[in-house]
């Protein structure tokens, strides 16, 4: 690794090996090629791909469905909540689940990745054991806060083995591969969770806990890299009387250098766009999107049999819609065969320009998701998403984890989560109060009952979540005629216009930062 010059005297002359452990590294490293990446990755990290997949099945399994869980009325089994109520248990959720691995991250470092790792996969699964017990806001509430606290512990033991176990050569594919199989977990996930919750609801938190008890198994084959390492220094600290900081204190010196707050509260603007693919867009699917196009085109128009085929693209019981969480399973699908290919792509350009790029594709997308109603626009707006994902994502964990000192992977790890805390808090609030304010399907249908001669105070006593079926009984139209109606008198995509300007905006932060950094961090 080479050592940084003194930032701050503009001299060439090499700082002392204290120096460079401050301030890490931001090289970029020329790449091995495709083949000889993903033969060079070591057992430990395809084990550790393994255990990823399989908490990711069972978290988006319930990430994929909650914004149509909540949305749903009680009368099928939901909550019956407004966008913006649910929105209160997004950002509380986000905070758990992305504030504490600042502060969490550094117990792996010390007491060892598998102990955490196991202890995370009991909290995960008491999780959603609650979820499934308390099918009420306030259960759901509690479950989603467990289960963020699981996810915290979980994630800097699980990602600061892959960076032991890798080299700064072969980083690029396996960041690439890593996300990939997140996204194998990704795309089974919601197949499960769209089967389960024909059935009932209760048993899409019930399959879940199942799922995530397989990681014990993983557990047994597991074996931490630099164990012996960490055994070594943490001996050495106590036969020389070393006190070691609090894990706070500690965090904070680390979150105060110069080059590391900027980056992680930068990308905070693509993490808000990301959430909202996952927190939003469902609900914009399920009220405005007509995915019928889709299946005719490929069916035929008298829709699907096969409950093969509706259980893999996740499909309506009559086989002639494909619903939201089919469509967004798009995005896993693409990642899941195709990360690897875009990690080589990616390997080829500089960290912040591929991130740049992905960036600004990921924002373009959103701004497509609003252009219309089309199925088809829909997908080719989850695509172009998916590819811009690829190409910025793993490189922002690639880039945090190279540029951590050796015996703080999972600390910085742990920091790579204070962006996801300020772009899903800020997006759990302000994405669901637009979608209220700008495409509330509900709250259109309500308007236009009024209008139309309906009792307004009757039409402020229709639960919540079923005031457009009662639109369209007192209307005697069908439902796709309602909603084109509605589309027809609002504006839906604005919401999506916003957050294609964020991402505009946090592209142009990247770039900036990667101008900046270099003038600092001369090497």
């Amino acid at each position: 690794m080479s050592t940084p010059k003194n930032p701050d005297v503009g001299r060439e002359e090499e700082l002392p090996a204290a120096a460079a452990a401050e301030y890490g590294s931001i090289d970029d490293v020329p790449q091995l090629g495709l083949f000889a990446a993903i033969a060079s990755l070591s057992y430990v990290f395809w084990v550790v791909g393994g255990m990823e997949m399989i908490e990711r099945l069972a978290y988006y399994g319930v990430k994929a469905v909650a914004t149509l869980y909540a949305k749903d009325p009680v009368s099928k089994g939901g909550l019956g909540v407004t966008m913006s109520e649910f929105g209160t248990i997004l950002a509380t959720w986000a905070l758990v689940q992305s504030i504490l691995p600042v502060f969490t991250g550094g117990l792996s470092d010390r007491f060892g990745y598998k102990q955490t790792i196991a202890v995370s996969t009991l909290v995960k699964i008491g999780g959603y054991l609650i979820m499934a017990t308390f099918p009420t806001y306030y259960g759901f509430f509690a479950g989603a806060l467990v289960l963020a606290a699981g996810t915290a512990v979980f994630k800097p033991g699980i990602q600061g083995t892959l960076v032991k176990a890798t080299r700064r050569d072969n980083s690029s594919m396996a960041w690439g591969i890593f996300y990939q199989t997140v996204n194998i977990g990704g795309f089974l996930g919601p197949l499960v969770a769209g089967y389960m919750r024909k059935m009932q609801w209760r048993y899409v938190f019930l399959a879940c806990a199942g799922i995530i008890s397989i990681n014990f198994l993983m557990l047994l084959i597991y074996k931490e890299p630099g164990k012996e390492e960490r055994i070594a220094r943490a001996e050495a600290e106590k036969a020389a009387g070393v006190r070691r900081k609090s894990l706070v204190s500690e965090s904070i010196h680390e979150l105060t250098k110069r080059h590391v707050w900027p980056y992680l509260l930068i990308f905070s603007g693509f993490w808000f766009m990301f959430n909202s693919l996952f927190d939003v867009l469902p609900a914009h699917i399920e009220d405005w999107v007509d995915t019928r196009d889709i299946v005719t085109t490929l069916f035929g128009g008298q829709g699907v049999e096969s409950p093969i085929v509706k259980f893999f693209i996740v499909m309506n019981k009559d086989g002639t819609e494909i619903l939201p969480e089919g469509m967004l399973n798009i995005n896993a699908m693409l990642i899941m065969l195709t990360c690897f290919l875009f990690a080589a792509v990616s390997g080829k350009m500089k960290a912040i320009t591929s991130m740049v790029v992905g960036t600004i594709l990921a924002g373009i997308s959103l701004c497509l998701s609003g252009g219309s109603a089309l199925g088809w626009l829909s997908i080719g707006a989850i695509a172009v998403f998916s590819v811009g994902e690829m190409l910025s994502s793993p490189k922002f964990s690639e880039y945090i984890g190279n540029f951590a000192p050796s015996d703080k992977k999972a600390m910085y790890l742990g920091f790579s989560q204070i962006p996801l805390a300020i772009g899903w808090t800020l997006e759990g609030k302000v994405g669901t109060k637009l979608y209220d304010h700008f495409a509330s399907k509900d709250t259109f249908s309500r308007e236009l009952l009024v209008q139309r001669g309906f009792d307004a105070a009757a039409a402020d006593a229709i639960p919540k979540g079923e005031a457009f079926q009662k639109l369209c009984d007192f209307l005697h139209q069908s439902p796709h005629d309602v909603t084109a109606q509605l589309y027809a008198t609002h504006n839906p995509g604005m919401v999506w216009y916003i957050m294609g300007g964020i991402g505009a905006l946090s592209a142009i932060g990247i770039w900036w930062y990667g101008q900046w950094v270099k003038k600092i961090l001369v090497k």
